[in-house]
């Protein structure tokens, strides 16, 4: 049986892994069910966790799904940069009357969390902050597991591709989230439909386009830049499956600017743009570090309802975004992206 390829999808349309808390069985199952691709987010949870989001999609879909895992992160971060930045979130640590967290450098739980995915072989494995090993991908293959590499450079997309990858995640500068490149020292700002070109002109993968996609029309434009399918992010978090936390819908709703900040987990991520994010715009690059030592405050803001505080993760268009369910904005968009198609032939 060959692979899964987005070009067999009835629906174009991918979810986004949104890890950290919008990601839930509920939401993977239903974007799966309509004829989408859903997908179930492991980063940050243990791999107990995410087998018990594999059975929940299973119990609720035979339709097939995808997970996402974090490539882990390289050598530790610098402790005195770490501390540095530690005692700049004192204050904000009594205002939400929490504790710091511990700085830690982890992998994620990444060998338990492959493991898991040859075990519970879902349709794909997908892959962002790097490439796994051409061995890795290789093993997942042997078990009809599909591999996507996260993009955000054509040089990515040639080492994804090099490594053996089945189709590639092309992650332009609009996308909310977590910027899903190798080096986060230097992470990428090009947007998604340069980016399509220029990798579509480094590699013959099939690719899936994300960020700043929230309509119909939004979504036959990336199809015919070269994509096979659309990933939607920031258009499902108003979903009622999504588990977007009340704070961020509300921020969602609103016309807060976006912008590119490391203050909440020490990696690059666009978000709404709130005090947190302001008063800490030089916040260093160090993951997973900075994400642990921030996560106590961010749960505490969470709990009181205070989004100057949480990280908002959003696109560049995110106030399109409608509390819609999720198979119905899914079959919703796909249809206007097929009516786009047909008005523009017709031009």
């Amino acid at each position: 049986m060959a692979r899964f390829s987005p070009d067999r999808l009835a629906l174009p349309i991918v979810q986004a892994p949104l890890a950290g808390g919008p990601s839930t069985p509920a939401l993977a199952a239903a974007v799966s069910g309509a004829g989408g691709l859903g997908f179930l987010a492991a980063g940050y949870k243990t791999a107990g966790a995410v087998a018990e989001d594999v059975a929940a999609v299973r119990a609720a879909t035979d339709a097939p799904f995808g997970v996402n895992l974090f490539v882990p992160p390289g050598q530790p971060a610098d402790h005195g940069v770490v501390a540095r930045y530690a005692a700049t979130l004192v204050h904000e640590a009594e205002r939400q009357g929490a504790m710091l967290g511990d700085p830690r450098h982890d992998d994620d739980d990444w060998e338990a969390k492959l493991a898991l995915l040859h075990d519970a072989r879902p349709a794909v494995a997908s892959f962002t902050f790097g490439c796994p090993a051409p061995e890795a991908i290789a093993a997942l293959q042997g078990d009809d597991v599909a591999v996507w590499v996260t993009v955000t450079t054509p040089a990515e997309a040639r080492a994804a591709a090099h490594a053996g990858a089945d189709a590639l995640v092309v992650q332009g500068a609009e996308a909310g989230g977590h910027r899903g490149g190798f080096d986060d020292a230097a992470p990428a700002a090009i947007g998604l439909l340069a980016l399509l070109q220029l990798v579509r002109a480094e590699t013959d993968l099939t690719l899936v386009a994300s960020g700043g996609i929230m309509t119909g029309a939004a979504v036959a434009a990336v199809l015919v830049a070269g994509a096979a399918a659309a990933q939607l992010g920031s258009a499902l978090l108003l979903t009622p499956e999504a588990g977007t936390s009340a704070p961020h819908r509300a921020a969602l709703a609103a016309e807060g600017e976006t912008a590119l900040t490391r203050a909440f987990s020490g990696r690059t991520a666009r978000g709404i743009v709130n005090r947190f994010q302001r008063e800490h715009d030089d916040a260093p690059s160090a993951y997973p570090e900075v994400h642990h030592l921030t996560a106590p405050l961010r749960a505490a803001a969470r709990d009181h309802g205070d989004a100057e505080a949480i990280n908002l993760w959003a696109g560049e268009a995110h106030r399109l975004a409608e509390a819609e369910p999720a198979a119905a904005l899914v079959r919703r968009l796909a249809a206007d992206a097929r009516a786009a198609l047909r008005a523009a032939a017709a031009e």
